[in-house]
This record gives structure tokens, sequence and C-alpha cells, in this order.
């Protein structure tokens, strides 16, 4: 009896392990791009004598152009398929890091930062859509996406580990040159693995250039006039971005509904609850778990206790271990007995809690009593948080979809930390450099978050019950070598 073509379809197991490593890898990259220039931004503004009101670009171009092409760069992947798209999305990265890395003047190294950023907005929802189409729904594709959440959320933490390591042994710009072997390593390893999982072209399906170029236009609009609010309510390029922002999206949900036959964002995927409300949370979590945690931690550690860059980085060290830690081991055998709802917003509260503890920093606590307490609850309630929340807004997404779900999902993370980061940057202290003052700055950052994650506790109480999953069943004891299969017998 010959058997069934989704078996014979299906990855071989080595294969799907490579899938997930490469996925990760890409992944780890992207995310730490996010943070891992931080902790040098000092060494950079005194080698290349950036102008200090220029100076935040060289982190927030990147966090630009990756929040403003997401949408794009994920729909690439639906319409031209996984291999082409990673491969492109991956030598687009590589080389804008190299740029960066060798970059003699502060414009060039922001310009790269952009392309690195435009590179990260494609490669990073096909990092997600090539594990849920290589791993069918049940316990082996939990698994694999607790391995990616945890990749992701420990890649943030270790930028700044990372980071404050090579710029204080080497130089700053290998922060951005450590990508270029990875990316050259990863670029064959990808055409190997990703021809059985690519889609199937679809590029006789016209590319929605209209709603392409509105979604960009709106979301890079939307990060930039957030981020320059900072500056006063009333500064003109931020309202006008955000008027020129609003416009735009305004006009993407009208195409999208009515005129693009191959939408970037189906009108369908959000009439489903679970990615509504899903993405809902993700966006609001964003707001405290990316970026602005890094951010303002790094600031309190160098600017109020005087860490240095490797110190700065080490600090880091319990976030990215217990996250793995929790991710890894604690969270896929609790969605075994829990529903997702319920991890989703235990893993909220508990993070609530550390960003609440967090808040009560001085000038004079302790990297005990400061940071570690606090590390061990928001690490732990992450650690939670994040797989059964990836899992819930990407179950029951046609294959089809799965680049636009996963783009979806992407930018509401990726605009969280944005977007929160502008936000919050409103009550920290601007030009002071009293500690006492810093501190109280930070703190209510960090309060700020607790508040929301609190309400993102009580908006995940609206999602749907999602039953646990299951434990694999147990595999069939070994025939003996004279027994036949009775299907072959058939």
């Amino acid at each position: 009896m010959t058997q069934p073509s989704d078996a014979r379809d299906a990855p071989s197991r080595r294969t799907a392990a490579g899938v997930l490593a490469l996925a990760c890898a890409a992944q780890f990259m992207v995310v730490l791009d996010v943070s891992v220039v931080n902790v040098a931004l000092p060494s950079i503004q005194a080698e290349l004598r950036l102008n200090a009101a220029w100076l935040p670009w060289a982190a927030g171009a990147y966090a630009l152009a990756f929040g403003g092409f997401l949408l794009l760069g994920a729909r690439l992947a639906d319409l031209y398929g996984h291999r082409k798209v990673f491969t492109a999305g991956l030598a687009l990265f590589t080389a804008a890091s190299l740029a960066g890395g060798l970059a003699g003047s502060g414009s060039l190294l922001i310009a790269a930062r952009a392309v690195q950023g435009l590179g990260a907005a494609v490669l990073a929802p096909i990092t997600l859509t090539v594990l849920t189409t290589t791993f069918p729904e049940g316990p082996a594709r939990v698994r694999a996406l607790a391995i990616w959440t945890a990749v992701s959320l420990t890649g943030g933490a270790a930028g700044n580990l990372l980071g404050g390591a090579l710029t204080q042994a080497l130089s700053w710009r290998s922060i951005l040159l450590i990508n270029v072997p990875i990316g050259i390593v990863a670029a064959p390893a990808a055409a190997r693995l990703l021809t059985a999982t690519a889609t199937a072209g679809r590029g006789r399906q016209r590319l929605d250039v209209p709603g392409a170029l509105l979604a960009t236009a709106g979301l890079t609009g939307l990060t930039f006039g957030i981020s320059e609010s900072r500056h006063g309510p009333g500064d003109p390029a931020a309202l006008t971005a955000l008027v020129v922002a609003l416009t735009c999206l305004a006009a993407f949900v009208l195409v999208e509904a009515r005129y693009a036959s191959a939408p970037l964002m189906p009108p369908r995927l959000l009439a489903a609850r679970p990615i509504a409300i899903g993405n809902t949370v993700m966006l609001l979590a964003g707001a405290c778990f990316q970026i602005p945690m890094w951010y303002f931690l790094t600031l309190y550690l160098q600017n109020v206790l005087r860490y240095s860059a490797l110190q700065t980085g080490a600090a880091f060290l319990p976030h990215t271990l217990l996250t793995l830690t929790v991710g890894l081991q604690v969270t896929p055998r609790l969605m075994r007995r829990v529903d997702s709802r319920t991890l989703i917003t235990a893993g909220a509260l508990i993070a609530a809690a550390g960003f609440w503890w967090q808040s009560r920093i001085t000038p004079d606590s302790t990297y005990l009593t400061g940071v570690l307490g606090p590390a061990i609850l928001i690490s732990v309630g992450g650690g939670l948080f994040n797989t059964p929340l990836t899992t819930t807004v990407t179950s029951g997404v046609p294959t089809a979809d799965a680049g636009a779900a996963s783009g979806l999902m992407n930018t509401a993370k990726q605009l969280g930390g944005v977007l929160g980061l502008a936000a919050l940057t409103t009550l920290a202290p601007g030009t002071s450099t009293q500690p006492h003052t810093l501190t109280t700055g930070y703190g209510h950052a960090f309060l700020a978050c607790a508040a929301l994650l609190t309400a993102v506790a009580a908006l995940a109480r609206t999602l749907p019950v999602a039953h646990p999953t299951p434990s694999p069943p147990a595999p069939p004891p070994p025939r003996a070598p004279h027994q036949q299969d009775p299907q072959q017998a058939t």
C-alpha cells in the first residue's frame, strides 16, 4: 500500500532539524542587531564624531526600516517562495552589516543600518513561516516555536552582552562584522534545506504594490513620528509624519479590503479572533519586553551604576539564561497541561511584578536588589508568555497566508518596541546627568511597563481558550526482523 501524499511530502527529521537551526540562526542575527549597538554608542560617537542629535539614529535607523517594511517582506515569501526570499533577505542583511562595519562616517553607518533593517524585514517573517510550514500543528510545532521564541528573546539580551564584550575587546565595528561569516555559512545551507519546504511559486500573482507602498509609508511614518515626538507634543516633523502615517494606513485598509488581488494583509486574517486579539497583546507587550527594557536598563547600569561596556553586557547574562531555561524547558511542558490563555496571562502578571520591582531602583541599589531580582521575574514571565502567544497567533493559518500571519506578528512585536520606547522616553530625563534624576526617570519608565503588562494580562483573558497540546504518542514497539508489515502484505 502506498503512503499518503502528505507523509511522502513531509520533510525528514534531519531536514526539519536543519530548517529549525537555520531559522533560529537568522532570527538571532535579526534580533541581536536591535540591541547590539546600544552598549557601543559611546564608542561610535567618539570614533565617528557623530553629532549627539544623530547618535540615536545609529540604533533607530534599523528599527525604523525594520518596522516599516515588515508587511511587505512577509508577503514576498508567500508569493515568490521561501528559499528565494530567505536568500535575498540574508544577502541584503549580510552586505549591509559589512558596509556598516567598514563605515568611515556617521552618515554611512546610519544608511547601512537602515539597509540592515530592510534586510531584517525580509528575513524575520520568513524564519517563522518556514517553521509553521515545516512542522505540523502539535507537539513538534510547539517545540520548534519554543526554541525560536527563546532565541528571539535571548537575542536582545545577548546583544547587550556580546556588544559589550566585542566593543571592549576589539572595536564597535566587530558587532556588525560578526554577521558576515554567519551570513556566508547560512546562504548555502538555505539553498540546500529550503528546497523541499519552499512554497510553490506564485509569481503569476501580482504583488500588491499600492498596498506595499501605503503600508511601508504608513508604518515608517508612524515609527518616525512617535520617535520624534519625544522633542515635544507640538514638534512639526512629528505631527507631519503622524498625519501622513494615519492617512496612508487608512488608505491601506481600503486597498486591502476592496482592490488588492493578493493583499499584503488579507482581511480574513484579522477576522480571526485569536489573530486580532493575539497581535494586539503582542503589540502592547512588545512596548515593554522589546527595546525599552534593554534601553533603559543599559542606561541605568552605565549612567548611574557606572558599569563599563563589558560589565553592562555581563549584567544581562541572567536574562539570557533564565529566558532560555524557561522558554525551552518549562513552557513546552506546561503547554501540555495548561491552556495557552492561562499561561499568557500568568506570564504577563509575573513580568509586571518584575517591572514594578525594577521601578524601585535608586542610585544606591546593588546589582542583586536592583537588577538581578527583577530580572528573574521579568525573564520567567517573558519565557512563559511568548511561546503560547506565538502559537496562538499562528495556529490555523492556511499555508498560503503563513507569511502574512508571520509578518503581522513580527510587525506587532517590532512596532510595539519602537512605539513603546518613543512613549517611555518622555518619562525619562533628557539632558540631566544627576544620578537621582536619572534613576527617577528610569523608574517611571519601568513602572509604566508594569501597568501596561497588567492591562495586557486583562486583555489576554479575552483570548479564546486553546486546549493544552497533547504529548506526542509513544512510538510503536520494534518488530522482529522476520515480521512483515501488515500494510505491506496488502
